[in-house]
């Protein structure tokens, strides 16, 4: 009886032997794994503190060199006049502020409508084969660069305009909104498209049976549902307009002047720059003038995102 409660009692002690160690086993590894939780946390904080930190340096530098031109340049005259001849110390850049505004307005007012349309088209009318082609087809037309759609613009475009409508050069408003409306089109379908198919099914189903048409539930029911998901598309598609800088340069004319017409030649803020920051001197008021011109330009984006942010909140 005393050899079975000996053997007893081994196997006891090894039993709590082997439960000790496996406790601190699966201990070290809850450590280690609240560890691991730890510095991912600690490394994406660190990471979006540093993009903070290199975005607010850029707005700096850039804000201040183009404040810089107003120690010799009058703010007056600057954002109210249109004369622009740096060899004559003239600064204005009302043409180039007007001009970014119009071609990026009327781009998007071609290109958001075709988009969503399309949008509307993929999600809910296009059968499975046709949607397996186009969103890949969507996606490539966004990776296309800028100069391509400009060289397109230029070689088919401009003459059309040229010869159709009597156009003196072609190049101008017209032609650089319709190749900017051709380019922010992908990137306004495929974002709607994802959001419209985001709505929940039940409301559209919800719609007709209480006996909409197809059309009247998609203008009153998914499109409204899914308007968040649309202004950030139309955000990010502006926002692509005013930045652009290649396809406009080669098809706008760089003109520096006011639109008086959709065919006729101008410039805007990305257009200039590029133009003319080859041949300025940094710290120069000309090239202050460019900074500012820049800054203007991040302004007008900040602007135009709170509006549509704001205007999207209250249809939300």
């Amino acid at each position: 009886m005393s050899c079975i409660t000996f053997i007893q009692e081994v196997f006891m002690e090894r039993a709590a032997t082997i439960g000790r160690l496996d406790g601190k086993q699966s201990g070290g590894g809850h450590e280690r794994r609240l560890f691991y939780d730890k510095c991912g946390r600690y490394l994406f904080i660190a990471a979006a503190f540093l993009m903070t930190i290199i975005i607010f340096s850029i707005i700096f530098f850039v804000g201040k060199q183009g404040l810089m031109t107003f120690a010799e340049v009058s703010p007056l005259e600057f954002f109210f006049s249109a004369s622009w001849d740096p060899s004559l110390g003239k600064f204005g850049a009302l043409s180039f502020i007007v001009g970014s505004l119009v071609t990026t307005i009327l781009s998007v007012l071609i290109g958001a409508p075709l988009g969503l349309l399309g949008a509307i088209f993929l999600a809910k009318v296009a059968p499975s084969w046709l949607k397996n082609i186009m969103r890949p087809a969507t996606d490539l037309y966004v990776a296309i660069p800028s100069v391509v759609y400009g060289y397109i613009g230029l070689t088919l475009l401009v003459p059309y305009l040229r010869d159709a409508l009597g156009a003196t050069t072609g190049f101008g408003v017209l032609a650089a909104s319709l190749v900017l409306a051709i380019m922010i089109m992908p990137t306004i379908l495929s974002i709607s498209t994802d959001a419209l198919n985001a709505v929940p099914k039940p409301l559209e189903e919800a719609s007709l049976a209480l006996g909409a048409t197809w059309w009247q539930t998609m203008v009153h029911v998914i499109v409204p549902a899914a308007a968040p998901g649309i202004l950030t598309a139309v955000v990010l598609a502006m926002a692509r307009a005013i930045g652009e800088t290649m396809a406009v340069q080669m098809l706008i004319g760089n003109t520096p002047q006011i639109v008086t017409s959709l065919l006729s030649p101008t410039a805007t803020l990305t257009s200039n720059i590029v133009v003319e920051m080859g041949n300025t001197p940094f710290g120069s008021v000309w090239g202050n003038a460019l900074f500012l011109m820049a800054f203007v330009l991040l302004l007008i984006s900040l602007a135009m995102i709170l509006v549509i942010r704001r205007f999207g909140t209250r249809r939300v």
